[in-house]
């Protein structure tokens, strides 16, 4: 299990800016940051993106340098965690200057400015600047932070530059690669889980990919992580992905049964019957033990926490004796970390 206390022993330079709140990762790192330091935490948001307001949200575009200053001049941040980045894969794919805008621009714009002011950055790329590997044995760890990216989708492409970037520009500062982070979103449909449930919830079938092996992270965790590394000088690259590796059919079996929905609803097949945009990667499993180390403890548990939850076969979703699913039980151990309260250890 992963280890709750020791993220909390040092304190973050603040005040912390957090962008791309309009994702899972930064969503759920508002709240949290929000909660463990009132009136020291402001998030950004696209401008367009008028939905999304509340205490302490500013609209601002990343690459918007002239915007992004006056934030800065405003609130004096000493700390940033960068959620940004446009993560659809088929917008990214279909317009790759919006995906080069926003993934790489938005980075040298932020970067501008941390270095002129001597900023503590932690960033957050993905795993899926890797293409993945298909038929590899069960004991594979996963990709290590030394292996070459080889992304297959413009998204993937402009993760790895924007890494890039930073390791020439900031040394100092921290990048992890996530996969596929586990919480709730602000609008009901920009997470893993939101789309897969949506459309269970109104009985429409979901097709998922048999071959595309993920390691989903409970929000929960990555904030203790954020908090972790935003109050030190750990630099460099780590992969944080959780350490259950699931198939993103097998993450819709556990939606399925944990929810309580119709199992006929959920279809399988391999990506290859994806189509042609976007494409998709493989088996991008992460091996994260390099992260362990830096900290000095297992900072992740895995999704789901419960291993009765974990999908046994192809069909595993179909049995029901002696399990009652629900959208509660669903938001109670799928979106949160169970042994979590309010986010915090």
């Amino acid at each position: 299990m992963a280890d709750t206390h020791l993220h909390t022993d040092c304190a973050i330079s603040l005040p912390l800016l957090i962008t791309g709140i309009a994702g899972v990762a930064g969503y759920n790192a508002l709240a949290y940051f929000q909660d463990r330091y009132p009136g020291q935490v402001i998030g950004i948001r696209q401008a367009d993106n008028w939905p999304l307001t509340g205490p302490g949200i500013e609209a601002c575009n990343a690459e918007d340098r002239d915007a992004l200053v006056e934030l800065f001049d405003k609130y004096q941040f000493r700390s940033v965690l960068n959620c940004a980045g446009n993560c659809a894969l088929k917008a990214c794919e279909l317009d790759s200057r919006l995906a080069w805008r926003t993934n790489v621009e938005g980075m040298i714009t932020l970067l501008s400015i941390c270095c002129d002011r001597e900023v503590r950055l932690v960033h957050t790329s993905i795993d899926l600047v890797y293409a993945g590997r298909d038929l590899m044995p069960l004991n594979w760890p996963g990709y290590t932070e030394s292996d070459p990216t080889d992304p297959v989708t413009v998204y993937g492409t402009t993760m790895v530059a924007a890494e890039q970037l930073i390791l020439d520009s900031m040394p100092s500062a921290c990048t992890l690669r996530i996969s596929l982070p586990m919480g709730i979103s602000f609008n009901g449909h920009a997470g893993a889980i939101d789309w897969i449930q949506s459309r269970f919830a109104k009985n429409r079938p979901a097709t998922l990919y048999f071959d595309e092996v993920r390691t989903p992270t409970y929000t929960d965790c990555l904030n203790g992580v954020y908090e972790s590394l935003l109050a030190n000088d750990v630099a460099g690259l780590f992969h944080a992905g959780g350490p259950r590796r699931l198939s993103l059919y097998q993450i819709a079996q556990v939606i399925n049964r944990v929810g309580g929905y119709d199992p006929a609803l959920l279809h399988g097949c391999p990506r290859i019957e994806a189509g042609p945009i976007p494409p998709r990667a493989g088996n991008v499993t992460m091996d994260s033990s390099q992260l362990a180390t830096a900290l000095g403890y297992e900072p992740f548990d895995p999704w789901p926490l419960d291993e009765e939850m974990v999908p046994t076969d192809d069909l595993w979703h179909f049995e029901r004796t002696g399990f009652q699913g629900s959208p509660e039980l669903l938001a109670e151990v799928l979106y949160r970390n169970p042994r979590r309260v309010n986010g915090a250890a």
